[in-house]
């Protein structure tokens, strides 16, 4: 084990559908071959990835199978000294396809509490640009189930039709059930998404790189104490930056304002936890110090109970 697979850490912004190994993706669908699974495991861009997205989805279509990809993806992280994990499961995908969202929830919840290696808390995830109402249910699903694991309710998907204004009176629904806020804001859109997540109180953000063009924000997100959730891996994949020189991820660590290290959807952008971390080192010049502290920041800005790390 290297040092940074040794050092215990959190996941606080991964996406459970996008963590399916293209191994898995071929148990799952015996009749793909694995270069032709590895073959969409590559885009262009952001609707690139999201389409792939979407692929994997149609390909689970019983609990049985999100609790295959459960326990796969809790193996890796344990591998990986990941002690902790806030786990987004994107119900209002599994609203699409007309599944019964209870029978899912139960299967990766029993899926979950057969491991002891990993602290599990559950995100559930809206798809924004289906709107307000489609949104509206995955709360409600999100408030039904908060003694049951499910920590935080968010949004994520196409930023540009689906603006985080129109979700304020949802947040504010899943904010008096005792959930937190973790919209994805600032990945694909500027920074004026960042200050609308903000406007709805957002606890934390789910990438939010586009702080870094309006020093007033990142002066607000520093002193408000709102981490941003980056994923550098992704954020290259999907093309929400132009090259990993280019990733913002020093310059916000140096303006103050508070980051967490994330892998987003590991199988598809082809990372580990490890590696952001040996990214953050080798691309942006982290120390060693530095590193143990994201990873501490990894506990600090979790919202469910800690193991002892």
């Amino acid at each position: 084990m290297t040092i940074l697979q040794e050092m215990p850490k959190a996941e606080l912004h991964l996406h459970l559908e996008g963590s399916v190994e293209p191994e898995t993706i071929c148990e799952l669908e015996p009749s793909l071959s694995l270069d032709e699974v590895r073959a969409r495991y590559h885009y262009a861009d952001f609707a690139g990835f999201i389409e792939a997205y979407k692929w994997v989805n149609t390909l689970l279509r019983r609990p049985e199978d999100y609790a295959l990809i459960t326990r796969r993806l809790l193996e890796r992280l344990a591998a990986q000294n990941v002690r902790y994990a806030e786990i987004n499961l994107s119900a209002g995908v599994v609203l699409w396809k007309g599944q019964d969202f209870a029978a899912v929830f139960d299967a990766v919840s029993e899926a979950a509490a057969t491991q002891s290696a990993v602290r599990v808390y559950w995100i559930l995830d809206a798809i924004r640009h289906f709107g307000p109402e489609h949104a509206t249910e995955v709360a409600r699903l999100a408030a039904g189930r908060v003694h049951r694991g499910v920590v935080a309710f968010g949004v994520g998907g196409d930023e540009a039709r689906g603006p985080t204004e129109w979700f304020r009176d949802v947040f504010r629904l899943a904010r008096d059930a005792g959930l937190r806020l973790v919209p994805h804001a600032g990945e694909t859109v500027g920074p004026e998404s960042v200050r609308a997540a903000l406007l709805v109180g957002a606890d934390r953000i789910g990438h939010g790189i586009r702080a870094v063009e309006d020093q007033v924000l990142m002066r607000e997100l520093r002193e408000r104490d709102i981490p941003l959730e980056i994923c550098i891996s992704s954020n290259m994949a999907t093309g929400a930056v132009p090259s990993l020189a280019e990733h913002p991820v020093r310059r916000l660590y140096e303006a103050g304002v508070p980051i967490v290290l994330n892998t987003d959807d590991p199988a598809m952008f082809h990372t580990t936890l490890p590696r952001e971390y040996e990214l953050a080192r080798d691309a942006f010049g982290f120390s060693q110090a530095e590193l143990r502290g994201l990873a501490e920041n990894g506990f600090r800005y979790a919202f469910g109970t800690l193991p002892a790390h």
